[in-house]
This record gives structure tokens, C-alpha cells and sequence, in this order.
């Protein structure tokens, strides 16, 4: 069963273009081929990745946000109540308000404490500005110096300018060292975002990053695999080019820089957009869709390929109407009140706010019923002093 699983996995017209054999591939002296065993070296990298980030927490992360003056906000403690705990753990974070009438009978408490101790739990549960600054400069680092490493080793080749050079040759085509562990250590990074997925800030485009993790990852190991690195390459150079501008705008949002934090944005929202948007559909997508078709007939690899970069284009897609409504509060509103993919839950301000609206329409309620009482005992008031007037009127008449 295992062979027939692996002849049918590895079949010829899964990964080459007709025409070529792994044979063929095989026979090519002078010629690095990648190889499908070489991508379990990026499982170990991914541990390391996960220790080196942990020690670049303790040791640079931490003391950096301190010394940039990273505030967390402080949680009001919340009193010892083993039903609603329970309830918080089991149930659900928000109780709606017949829920929460039936924990008021079981806890002994007021509406309004209950609903209190909520929100306070909740709070103690949401990430502090320290985590999520400590994560993001974490990844800062890995993007920038990924960027920078992947720029060097590209900006002398020629499919770096030429497109088409991605695919002459192909699948015969050496693979250099520098660009055999720029795919490692990127495959190795995702691997470890991936792993400490459950202990990150989840935020509200978390369903998002778990498909673009696994696009990215199925994308790094079948092009490897089908050797369509010169292509990879150029796809992480995109991707790399605006996240280590996200990470940093998002490191001096949490230490409260807002002017250079406004100004990071401004420069990561244009690199986004013409990166994402522009230049990985027009040159990257446009170049795998029909430029490849003038060396090579379709073959399955080359439809699963594109599936997977036409989903990391939705991806895109979707981050950029995030992105065009950060834009929009930044002009009109003049700031950027907070991160769009920040956490699920809302925060302390806006459920304070929602707090004070309600009892602003409670006080609201009471005063129209006292004014209304208030009106119509002035109205019986008169009624009877007119009836009393007529009574006083009436024996001189007589």
C-alpha cells in the first residue's frame, strides 16, 4: 500500500511538464536538484525559529518596549465567584442578557455586578500591549532581515528583471545555495508561525492567517519540489518587501509614537498596495498564468501553483479593504484609532462607552417617566384648583 501511495504521489505528470521524466532530471550533470527529502530540514529550523524567538522575547523584546515606554493597561481585579467562572470557561465570555439574568439567581448578585465582572474578566484575559509588541518586533526582525538577505541574493540574477528567465530552461534549472536556504529558513519561519498560532494575540483575521500559513506552506514545498524556485523566490521578495513595515508600524503603536506610527503606516499602506496589488499580479500571477506557457504545455503542477497564488491574491484582497479602512479613519478622523486586525473581542474604551450609553438611556427612561408623572400631577393640580375656583364662585352667584 505504502509503494503504491508513493508511486502515485510521485507520479511524472504530477510535477513536471511533458515531456520530462525524473530520469531526465536525474541524468543532468553538473545540476542541483531538489531533491522533496530536503524540506524536512525546515521542521528543525521551525524548533529553532521557536527558541530563538522565545530568547528574543526575554532578552532584547522585552527590555526594548520598556525603554520605548510600552504601557499595559491595568485590569481591575475581579471578586471570587465560582458559578460565573465556571460559566466564563464553559460557556461563553459574553453571556447574553437572559443568561445573565439567570446568573444573577445563582451568584446572588445585581445585574449591573455581574455584567461588571464580565468585562473585568475579560479584560484580564486580553493581551497586554507588551505581548503583542514583543510579537511583532519579533517578526520585524525576521521580515527585515529576510528582505534584505533575499534583495542581495536576487538583484544580480536575471529573472529578477526578466520574468521570462524564470522559465528557460525549466525544469533543468540549478538551484544556487543562497536561494536553497532563503526557501528553508522562509519555509521554517512559517512553519514555527504556524506551531505558536494558539499562544499569539489572536486577533479578527485569525481564520485568514491560518489559510494564508498553509497556502504559503503547500506554495514553498510543491514549488521546491517542482523547481519553480526562480518563481518562490521572487514571491517571498513581495511578501517581504511591506511586513517588516507593518511590524514596525505596529511596534510604535503600541509605544504610543503616534506621529511616526501615522507616518509608517502611510509608507506600508502605498508598499502594499503596489506590491500586493500591482506587481504581484501583473508580474508574478501574469508571468506563471501565460509567460510559462511559451516554454511548456499545462501539466497539473501548473494549475495546483497557480490556484495557490490566486488564493494568497484574495488574501491580498481582503487585507487591503482593512487597509483602505485604516486609510479612511486616518483622513477623516485624523488618526488611526487602533489596529483593524486587532483582537476579537472589543476594547475596554468601547465597551466603556457602550457602558455609558446604556445608563445614559436608562437615566434617560427614568426622567421621561418622572416628567411625565411630574406633568400629569401638575395637570390634576390645575384641574383641581379650577374645580375649586367654580365651588368658591358659585355661592355668590347665588
Amino acid at each position: 500500500m505504502m509503494e503504491w501511495i508513493n508511486d502515485w504521489l510521485w507520479k511524472q505528470e504530477y510535477w513536471l511538464p511533458p515531456g520530462i521524466s525524473w530520469e531526465d532530471m536525474e541524468k543532468m550533470e553538473g545540476f542541483q536538484q531538489p531533491l522533496p527529502r530536503d524540506l524536512l530540514i525546515s521542521l528543525p529550523l521551525a524548533l529553532g525559529f521557536i527558541m530563538l524567538r522565545y530568547a528574543f522575547e526575554r532578552g532584547v523584546a522585552r527590555p526594548l518596549s520598556r525603554a520605548l515606554g510600552v504601557k499595559d493597561r491595568v485590569c481591575l481585579k475581579v471578586i471570587t465567584a465560582p458559578n460565573l467562572e465556571a460559566f466564563y470557561t464553559k460557556n461563553s465570555r459574553q453571556p447574553t442578557q437572559n443568561e445573565i439574568a439567570s446568573l444573577v439567581n445563582q451568584s446572588n448578585l445585581t445585574y449591573r455586578q455581574v455584567e461588571t465582572w464580565f468585562r473585568n474578566r475579560r479584560n484580564q484575559d486580553r493581551p497586554s500591549n507588551s505581548k503583542k509588541f514583543c510579537e511583532a518586533s519579533w517578526r520585524f526582525v525576521f521580515y527585515l532581515v529576510a528582505f534584505t538577505a533575499g534583495l542581495a541574493s536576487l538583484i544580480n540574477t536575471s529573472w529578477f528583471w526578466e520574468q521570462r528567465d524564470c522559465w528557460r530552461g525549466y525544469p533543468q534549472q540549478p538551484v544556487q545555495d543562497v536561494h536553497y536556504w532563503y526557501y528553508m529558513l522562509e519555509l521554517g519561519f512559517y512553519w514555527s508561525l504556524l506551531l505558536c498560532v494558539s499562544v499569539d494575540v489572536k486577533r479578527k483575521d485569525f481564520k485568514e492567517q491560518i489559510v494564508h500559513h498553509f497556502a504559503t506552506i503547500f506554495l514553498l514545498g510543491f514549488s521546491y519540489c517542482s523547481n519553480y524556485i526562480r518563481v518562490g523566490t521572487l514571491v517571498m521578495l513581495v511578501h517581504d518587501s511591506s511586513d517588516f513595515l507593518l511590524e514596525s508600524a505596529k511596534m510604535l503603536h503600541y509605544a504610543g509614537w503616534k506621529k511616526t506610527c501615522d507616518s509608517l503606516f502611510v509608507i506600508f499602506a502605498v508598499v502594499f498596495l503596489v506590491t500586493r496589488l500591482v506587481v504581484f499580479p501583473s508580474k508574478i500571477i501574469y508571468t506563471t498564468l501565460v509567460l510559462s506557457m511559451e516554454m511548456f504545455e499545462p501539466f497539473m503542477g501548473y494549475y495546483f501553483f497557480n490556484v495557490l497564488l490566486l488564493v494568497l491574491q484574495a488574501l491580498h484582497i481582503y487585507w487591503a479593504y482593512l487597509i483602505f479602512r485604516m486609510i479612511y479613519k486616518f483622513l477623516f478622523l485624523g488618526k488611526l484609532d487602533k489596529d483593524e486586525r486587532s483582537d476579537v473581542e472589543t476594547d475596554p474604551e468601547e465597551e466603556e462607552k457602550e457602558e455609558d450609553h446604556s445608563s445614559w438611556r436608562k437615566r434617560k427612561v427614568v426622567l421621561d417617566s418622572r416628567l411625565a408623572v411630574l406633568g400629569s400631577s401638575c395637570v390634576l393640580n390645575n384641574l383641581t384648583n379650577q374645580e375649586a375656583g367654580t365651588n368658591r364662585r358659585q355661592p355668590k352667584a347665588r
